[in-house]
């Protein structure tokens, strides 16, 4: 959100943290999906290429996803996901969970950022020129994080979901969505492990939460 994303660490890095994630890359250049070993960076006007191994992540959250349930649901609305996860568990509220959505999506709304027009752009002043795209009746998987109310800023509180289709065509940062039936696998996560920059521009730069921001970019 403070726009410091000139650097990270490498896709080939990633790759070892974890078999299911998201993020962005160097200068917010579009949405990461990590799914299935495979790095892939969803571009502005819904281009998708596969990930270098030497690409850059300043901001990623990945984990080594094994389904604990998988249940066949309809969901109405991206808010229907938190009831599908509290019938799950629903001491969880304090917890992580991650999850993987596979099947046709009636309707999906997607964005993705074009990258930082100079340097130390924030994320919020991009959400202005994001492309948005709806699809209809397209099937892909979404792959997908709950967040705490407590960890905002780390992590996007509440559902923070990435999409690309089946055939690796179109993809991005999951606004809103709607499917008559979906497979929605399901996993809590309590062991959460951090790692932060450590370059002079991440140490100098003065960070808060930008809660309104994160919320009006994120969806």
């Amino acid at each position: 959100m403070s726009g410091v994303s000139d650097s990270g660490i490498t896709v080939s890095k990633l790759l070892q943290k974890g078999n299911q994630g998201l993020g962005t890359f160097v200068r917010m250049d579009g949405e990461l999906l990590l799914l299935d070993g495979a790095v892939y960076q969803l571009q502005a006007e819904g281009k998708i290429r596969v990930a270098d191994q030497d690409d850059e992540i300043p901001y990623a959250a990945a984990t080594h996803f094994r389904s604990q349930r998988t249940v066949t649901v309809k969901l109405d609305t991206k808010d229907s996901i938190d009831a599908v996860l509290e019938e799950f568990n629903d001491h969880a509220s304090n917890l992580f969970m991650s999850y993987r959505i596979e099947g046709v999506f009636q309707r999906l709304k997607c964005r993705t950022v074009k990258g930082q027009e100079y340097d130390g752009q924030p994320l919020s002043e991009l959400g202005k020129k994001q492309f948005v795209a709806e699809y209809h009746d397209v099937e892909g998987t979404i792959v997908g994080f709950r967040s705490p109310v407590a960890w905002q800023g780390f992590f996007v509180a509440g559902e923070h979901m990435h999409f690309i289709d089946q055939e690796r065509k179109i993809g991005g940062h999951v606004l809103e969505l709607q499917a008559r039936e979906v497979n929605v696998g399901i996993a809590t996560v309590n062991n959460v492990h951090i790692e932060l920059p450590t370059s002079d521009k991440f140490n100098s730069v003065v960070m808060s939460t930008d809660d309104a921001g994160l919320k009006s970019v994120e969806g």
